[in-house]
């Protein structure tokens, strides 16, 4: 019988709580999780992670600054699966169509494998978002990971 993930602890290192923070999800998308952010780790190495397990789902969003507002994309991800969402996705160029939601500002795709994040549109999409940040990227140095909020309640991270 599997035993429950356990719970991160403040006093754990932003890679150890992150860790486990995913092993709440089902293997596979665990996998994808890990997956999608290497991906996003290499397009944008100088980025900063800033993280979030919220109630609604996980988030793992990469900013120019450690404000939230200079977020990019992120990945966020709950019990049905992962997506990478664009901070101002309204404003992006997008003759394939591939964003989906109405909001004034956030829009986003779904990534049913690294495979789509990889895919040359939203590598396109991608690009586009690095090149209207408001403060634009580091140009050198390294990105870091930063725990910004943890909350006690959450939906199940697994199917039912």
């Amino acid at each position: 019988m599997k035993s429950a993930p356990k719970e991160p602890t403040a006093t754990e290192s932003p890679a150890k709580q992150l860790d486990g923070f995913i092993a709440k999800f089902e293997p596979a998308e665990g996998k994808l999780i890990r997956q999608c952010r290497a991906e996003i780790r290499r397009l944008l190495p100088t980025a900063v992670e800033i993280v979030y397990d919220n109630y609604n789902f996980f988030v793992i969003g990469y900013c120019a600054t450690e404000r939230p507002s200079s977020c990019i994309v992120s990945i966020a991800a709950a019990a049905n699966g992962v997506g990478l969402s664009f901070y101002h996705g309204a404003t992006l160029p997008d003759p394939q169509h591939l964003l989906l939601g109405s909001g004034k500002q956030n829009r986003f795709v779904r990534l049913p494998t690294v495979d789509t994040l990889r895919s040359p549109e939203v590598l396109a999409l991608i690009d586009a978002a690095v090149s209207q940040a408001d403060p634009p990227l580091a140009s050198k140095g390294g990105g870091y990971t930063i725990i910004k909020s943890v909350s006690e309640k959450q939906r199940p991270r697994r199917r039912a």
